[in-house]
């Protein structure tokens, strides 16, 4: 493919062994340097990114989170976003996990200015926080975020955290991030249970199950870097909607090639959706 925004069209097998002993693997300044130029671009040219990011602090005061924007679902991609739903190195790793039988759930933007609070460690594997019948049936099946950071991160700056083999705690009501922490569960997952804080160039992507615990850091307000941007590509094992799987517009359907179809044929998220299935 001409202009392609991955250096590499496969992981190793030393990549997909991290991914399932430690329930993620990333891959620093994967993209291409023009990949990382092109993808920011097209981020930071968004309507609604450029007018958060204009707004005058009287403006920023006003809103619910002054200095985050989530962008949910975020369907209007470019040329170098939607490589996202299907470059050789996205198929390759989600082809390894899951074979062939998956769908795309739905894709997130995001910008994070100086002044954003921290996200704490959490999972998101929403199946497991509900008790329907579907939900039960569908606990362990795989449910995996591409995070995507075209302008990266250091530690103590909007960095991501994650508690490598917390993938093997079935993430039930009663655990919790401070018995995680504490060893509580050491001997389920087979290993120490350690928060670790992570750091990684510009261009980088981490391949994420969801049940792993993971949590983000507040963004300082003298942080060098005026904003992080973060894109979050979902994708979830055929079946029952997850979540936020999201409706599929029209014109992706209409323009989908074989592999995009598999991909986008599928129910959305609907209230309700989890029990009417069941009946």
């Amino acid at each position: 493919m001409q202009n392609p925004i991955f250096t590499i069209d496969a992981p190793t097998a030393a990549d997909l062994t991290a991914f399932y002993q430690d329930g993620y693997v990333a891959f620093p300044g994967v993209f291409t340097a023009e990949g990382i130029e092109g993808l920011m671009a097209e981020c930071v040219s968004h309507p609604q990114i450029v007018d958060f990011i204009g707004k005058s602090d009287d403006g920023r005061s006003a809103l619910p989170q002054p200095y985050q924007l989530l962008i949910r679902d975020w369907n209007n991609k470019g040329f170098w976003s939607d490589q996202l739903f299907d470059a050789p190195l996205v198929k390759a790793l989600l082809q390894a996990v899951i074979n062939d039988k998956y769908h795309f759930c739905h894709s997130t933007l995001h910008v994070s200015l100086r002044g954003t609070p921290a996200l704490h460690f959490h999972q998101d594997h929403h199946h497991w926080k509900h008790e329907n019948p579907i939900n039960l049936a569908e606990r362990e099946r795989w449910y995996i975020q591409m995070l995507y950071y075209p302008n990266g991160f250091t530690r103590g700056d909007r960095n991501l955290s994650v508690i490598p083999g917390s993938h093997r705690v079935s993430p039930t009501p009663d655990v919790t991030v401070e018995k995680l922490l504490a060893g509580e569960y050491d001997d389920v997952a087979g290993r120490p249970l350690k928060a670790e804080a992570l750091e990684l160039p510009p261009g980088s992507m981490i391949f994420l199950n969801a049940r792993t615990f993971h949590a983000v850091a507040s963004k300082p307000f003298d942080s060098p870097q005026p904003y992080r941007i973060f894109l979050n590509y979902i994708f979830k094992e055929a079946g029952p909607p997850h979540r936020w799987s999201q409706s599929i517009p029209s014109e992706w359907l209409a323009n989908a090639n074989p592999h995009r179809k598999m991909l986008f044929q599928r129910e959305p998220y609907t209230p309700g959706c989890w029990v009417q299935t069941t009946q």
